[in-house]
Order: structure tokens, then sequence, then C-alpha cells
């Protein structure tokens, strides 16, 4: 009897030390897990700080105050920045031009990209490479591809490839940038844009129709639906809604910040009626250096930016379960 009261203490004080032990190695490999995490995360979270978080807060500060020539607030004057740029003409007729652009390339983009997503996706071979044939113009840089549409493709010479191309059917050559009336500027902006940004929005639909039971089809041709428009309007359409709702809503803000291609192609806004918001706003807040109008102006587009994208949302159920 007394060798069983001696050793069961002694197993207790073992089976002790060993749950120690283990607690030791548990708290041991989580603040290992803690220090990979934070050595990972922590320079992520202190460069979006430093160039996103702190010069948003710093914005809206300036907007509230007078700053020409410095970043630093000289004077508060509540919101008087907010009411010179919404009074302003030239910042509402570019507000104009965004609505234009967005008309014009909204629905161009997404009918594009969805036709191109519908024929890649079809296809049996090759299907990788004509993939990546369409998205590589993503790649290309917003500046090169508006010199090269300008210089090259629309430079309104006869020899110029668009002018080439109507010489063959005997058309006069034309003034395709230059041109005030009618507007055939906008036929190259359009299409510059178009032909930078049509591929990755072909991806997202592609990745939607991958993503779209083979068993619906199967179904509905067991039902009795033509292959082709039936099909299309009745399980392609409603089971690609997320990707066309998450494809509307980045085309309205992309054109919302449209400003290369018009800043380059247009030659720096000669052309009042093709000023985007973003090309005002580098005029009056870089070249005016009135970065209190110019921070009032920024704010502004990007309230009109987050109530449009809400509505859109609201409207077209984005996020809604299926």
């Amino acid at each position: 009897m007394k060798s069983l009261s001696t050793t069961q203490p002694a197993e207790k004080l073992v089976s002790r030390q060993g749950k120690q032990e283990s607690v030791r190695k548990v708290r041991s490999r989580s603040r290992k897990n803690a220090l990979t995490f934070w050595s990972f995360v922590l320079p992520l979270l202190i460069g979006i700080t430093i160039f996103f978080y702190i010069p948003i807060i710093w914005s809206v500060i300036l907007s509230f105050s007078t700053a020409r020539a410095t970043l630093t607030p000289t004077a508060f004057v509540g919101l008087q920045n907010y009411g010179s740029m919404l009074n302003d003409p030239e910042f509402t007729g570019a507000l104009g031009t965004f609505t234009l652009f967005a008309i014009f390339i909204v629905p161009t983009t997404f009918i594009f990209s969805l036709s191109l997503a519908l024929l890649v996706n079809s296809i049996k071979f090759g299907r990788g490479f004509f993939r990546s044939v369409f998205f590589l113009p993503t790649a290309c840089s917003y500046v090169l591809a508006s010199i090269i549409w300008k210089m090259s493709i629309f430079n309104g010479i006869f020899y110029g490839l668009a002018n080439t191309v109507l010489g063959v059917f005997h058309i006069a050559p034309v003034q395709w940038i230059s041109s005030p009336t009618p507007p055939l500027y906008w036929i190259v902006l359009v299409t510059v844009r178009l032909w930078l940004q049509v591929g990755i929005y072909m991806i997202i639909f592609i990745a939607g129709l991958q993503d779209i039971p083979r068993e619906l089809y199967e179904a509905a041709m067991v039902d009795g639906a033509r292959k082709g428009w039936q099909t299309f309007r009745h399980i392609t359409v409603p089971m690609l809604r997320n990707a066309s709702i998450a494809v509307l809503l980045l085309n309205v803000i992309a054109a919302f910040q449209a400003f290369d291609e018009f800043y380059n192609i247009m030659s720096g806004g000669n052309q009042i009626l093709a000023r985007t918001p973003l090309e005002y706003l580098y005029t009056v807040a870089l070249t005016n250096q009135d970065y209190g109008q110019g921070s009032a102006g920024a704010i502004i587009l990007t309230i009109i930016i987050i109530i449009f994208t809400l509505i859109q949302g609201r409207f077209l159920g984005f996020g809604k379960a299926d």
C-alpha cells in the first residue's frame, strides 16, 4: 500500500510536467506563427498606411483649407472649396465628359468582352493560346498605346493606318483628333481603351463560364431547349450575373479614372469637350498648385464613384445569393 501511495504522486508530477511542456510548445509555436505572420503583413500595412491612408486623410484636411503652392493648410475655409468646384463650369463639364465616355465605353466593353469569352470558351483546341493573345494588350502601357493610336493609326495623314483603310474605299483622309465637328476623336479614345481593357474583362467572363455546371445545359437539352439563344438566355446569362455586375462596376470606375489616353491623345486637353475629371484636377492641383480645391474635387469625384457603385450594386443585386 505504501509503495502505491508513493508512486501516484510521482505519476501526477510527471503528467503535470508533460502538460506544462506541451503548453510551452503550443505557446512557442503560436509565437513563431505570429512572428511569421507579422513579418509578412507588417511591411504591407506600413506601406498602405504611408502611401494610402495618410494621403487620403491629408487630402480631406486640405479640402477644407486654403493651400496654394503648399501642402500645408494655411486657413480653414469649410465647404468653400467644394462650392467653388461644384460651381466651376469646367469641372461640371469634365463630369459630363465622363458621362459621354461611360455611355460609349461601358456597354461596348461589356459586349466585346462577353463575346470574346463565349468564343474562346467554345474553342476545343488552342484555347490557352487565344486567351493569352486577347489578354496581352492588358500588359501594355496606356501612355504607349495612346501614342501609337495618335501617331500611327489615327494620325490624320493620308498614310496613317485608319486613312489607308479609308483610301481603299476611295474616302478622303480624315482629321481624327483635331476634328471638333463631328467629334471623331471619340472614336480614337474609345478604341484605344477598348483594346487595352477588353482582355481582362474577357478573363472574368471566362471564369464565370467555366463555373457553370455542364449538367444544366444537358438538362435543358433533355427538356427540349435549343442549343444557342435559348440556353444562352435562360442559363448562361443568369449564371453570369455576378461576373456581369463585377465587369460593369469595374468598367464604370475605370471610366471615372480615365486620364492617360485623354491627356496624351488630346495633347493635354486642347479639346475642352474631351477633358476628364482627373485631367482637370491635374490642372487645378499640379499646374495651378491649388491643392485645396484640387483635394475638394478629388473628394467629390470619390463620393460620386462610391454613390454610383452602391446604387448600381443595389439595383443589380451584387453580392446576393443565387
